[in-house]
């Protein structure tokens, strides 16, 4: 089953033509320090391309949570990690605090915030925050075609009042479109008054 045939089945639970690269998914796995990780939870893990980066990188015993709302990929999800080494959950990112219970070291998500309505990226970004530890990693990618629309900059403001630091990467070149990674650390937990956030516009590879 490719990403394209589900793409064009399912348009809004798929959000990518094509899986990312192996460059991007080096990218999106790096900086996040995975290897001394406890939990690690995967957003939007479609073929898996991302998911097989982030699980060469952890330690034995950690645990990774792959969250998919496409049904079709989650089950193939399923079916590729039957050694438990993942686990996949069928849903939506957005109820991420009632299906993990314990603080989580570093969410890694290949969610397709363009193509979403406003309030979901808040949801979805309040979601990640409330779960991550007070020392927790943020990651995910966006197309380069793409930055400069009205949704990629809203979701930039919204990751910036969420973290006390954003970094963006490079672009990566070698993917199908080029992508560039957003990195985020130490969120500022909804439930606690939000201090003033700075973006920093550094490149980092």
């Amino acid at each position: 089953m490719s990403i394209m045939r589900e793409f064009l089945r399912r348009p809004r639970l798929t959000g990518a033509v094509a899986p990312s690269s192996a460059t991007l998914a080096q990218a999106m796995t790096s900086g996040l320090d995975l290897e001394r990780a406890n939990v690690v939870v995967e957003l939007g893990s479609g073929t898996g391309a991302i998911t097989e980066a982030i699980r060469r990188r952890l330690a034995p015993g950690t645990r990774l949570i792959a969250v998919e709302l496409n049904p079709v990929f989650a089950q193939r999800l399923a079916d590729r990690y039957r050694d438990s080494t993942v686990e996949v959950v069928h849903g939506s990112a957005e109820d991420l605090p009632t299906l993990v219970r314990h603080p989580v070291d570093a969410v890694v998500s290949g969610l397709p915030w363009t193509v979403m309505p406003h309030e979901r990226q808040r949801r979805i970004l309040d979601a990640v925050t409330g779960v991550l530890s007070a020392d927790g990693r943020f990651s995910t990618f966006a197309y380069v075609h793409a930055a400069w629309t009205p949704p990629a900059r809203r979701f930039a403001a919204e990751l910036s009042a969420r973290f006390s630091t954003v970094e963006r990467s490079r672009i990566v070149w070698p993917n199908l479109p080029p992508a560039y990674v957003h990195r985020a650390f130490t969120p500022a937990h909804t439930t606690l008054p939000t201090p003033t956030r700075t973006l920093q516009n550094r490149s980092t590879a």
